[in-house]
């Protein structure tokens, strides 16, 4: 007799990537000034350039800030969104969030952000991983993988750089 508990029906169909293999989307991006201006400018001056009408949960009207230990979105109405808990501050140098604008925390992924002098002023580098945390771990990844740059290039220009 077969084991009660084994189902040829569990395993993952072929096309679908476990979440596991899901690389990581990394993002930089070098904006002009000293570091302690980018990051400034990353966490402090979001709501100058978060694209909030493409890239937001209440749309135009919002504003989006770094408080305390979350980063939220609040509606023109009030209503709030939290997008993510930072657990790890290391001003100017990185900040480490667990990530879920528009979910709940249930379905987190992790997003990491630093910045380190270069030559030409401070890069950026945006590493979002964790997928298995999200509720659809590819989908999340394809929409994080096509969303970012946008979003960076935008501070790139916040910042007085060339996207």
């Amino acid at each position: 007799m077969d084991n009660l508990f084994s189902h040829a029906d569990d395993a993952l169909p072929a096309s679908v990537e476990p979440a596991e293999n899901l690389e990581p989307v990394i993002c930089t991006v070098t904006v002009p000034g000293p570091v302690a201006q980018a990051f400034a400018g990353f966490t402090d001056h979001t709501h100058l350039w978060w694209p909030l009408d493409s890239h937001g949960v209440y749309g135009a009207g919002s504003y989006v800030e770094f408080e305390e230990n979350l980063i939220v979105e609040t509606a023109d109405d009030g209503r709030t969104a939290v997008w993510g808990s930072i657990d790890d501050w290391q001003p100017p140098l990185s900040f480490h969030a667990s990530w879920h604008p528009g979910t709940t925390a249930i379905w987190s992924t992790e997003l990491r952000v630093a910045f380190r002098a270069v030559e030409s002023g401070t890069e950026l580098r945006l590493v979002h991983n964790g997928w298995e945390g999200a509720e659809d771990p590819a989908g999340a990844r394809a929409d994080y993988a096509a969303g970012w740059p946008k979003v960076l290039d935008r501070f790139v220009r916040f910042m007085g750089g060339e996207a």
